[in-house]
């Protein structure tokens, strides 16, 4: 068993390590900060060695009690068996949140991702040994997961309450997550926005001809300073948004080009690649 313990502030480390010096089965790390969910489940499959592992969060809204229903599927030939969730314990307008996003997400991504799936779940040895080799620093490890192919499949699961303490992950982190999934497997956005700028030079162009035409024709000029302005705001508007979603993805270009680690590790109990580490 391979904890990782994402830059806490309690006893968590201390406890585990104690576990760890107890049964040779387990193994700990502590990242040298915190840094994010997804870099820290990264950092545990870089050190499994079993032929399939299990991800899951130790809040225990993963419950370890479908674990031999994954190894199940994995013995019928699955090489991913990901956790489809039902029935969350969380409040309406977060269930809400979840709900919409990974239908926008799945219709969105280039590839199929299961809706209503989150990282609990069964990988093979084959899976996990493709995901090492992708490099990327902004991770959405179940859309990956997906990416990488094989036979997949899913298993209905209950989401359980948080066992006890209060999440840190907000909704900023929450956000940044839902960001990360968007732009790391889909350019729609980029193809909204060159549609959008085809749709307003269209509309613009047959106001021009309106305008030609009540001009010539009519003997008049179309009048309206409002409606000028809000048009002229709203268009501003949206170039800046637009702006900001290419920003997106040229930021997380430059992310990548620095090619800084994903963790550190700070600490680290238990046998790591054959040889025992306590420092």
């Amino acid at each position: 068993m391979v904890f990782v313990d994402d830059g806490s502030t309690d006893r968590t480390f201390e406890i585990l390590g104690d576990a760890a010096q107890q049964d040779s089965r387990i193994l700990v790390f502590s990242l040298s900060r915190n840094f994010g969910h997804q870099a820290a489940i990264t950092a545990a499959l870089d050190h499994v060695t079993g032929e399939a592992a299990v991800v899951m969060d130790g809040d225990l809204q993963d419950i370890p009690e479908v674990i031999p229903q994954f190894v199940e599927k994995y013995q019928q030939g699955f090489d991913v068996v990901h956790a489809q969730r039902v029935r969350r314990k969380e409040p309406w307008p977060l269930r809400l949140s979840y709900f919409v996003f990974y239908r926008m997400m799945a219709a969105l991504s280039d590839i199929r991702l299961p809706v209503d799936s989150g990282d609990f779940g069964l990988m093979s040895r084959r899976v996990i040994d493709q995901l090492k080799r992708m490099p990327e620093h902004h991770r959405y490890l179940r859309g990956m997961r997906s990416w990488v192919g094989f036979r997949q499949s899913g298993l209905v699961v209950e989401r359980a309450a948080r066992h006890s303490g209060r999440s840190k992950y907000g909704l900023m982190r929450l956000l940044k997550l839902a960001a990360d999934g968007i732009f790391a497997f889909s350019i729609v956005p980029i193809r909204v926005t060159a549609l959008f700028g085809a749709a307003v030079m269209f509309f613009s162009s047959l106001y021009v001809l309106y305008a030609l035409y009540a001009k010539i024709f009519q003997q008049k000029s179309p009048q309206g300073f409002t409606a000028l302005l809000v048009a002229v705001t709203f268009l501003s508007g949206i170039l800046l948004f637009f702006l900001g979603v290419i920003g997106e993805y040229v930021g997380r270009i430059y992310e990548e080009t620095k090619a800084r680690p994903q963790y550190i590790i700070g600490r680290s109990v238990g046998r790591v690649q054959g040889k025992e580490s306590n420092f």
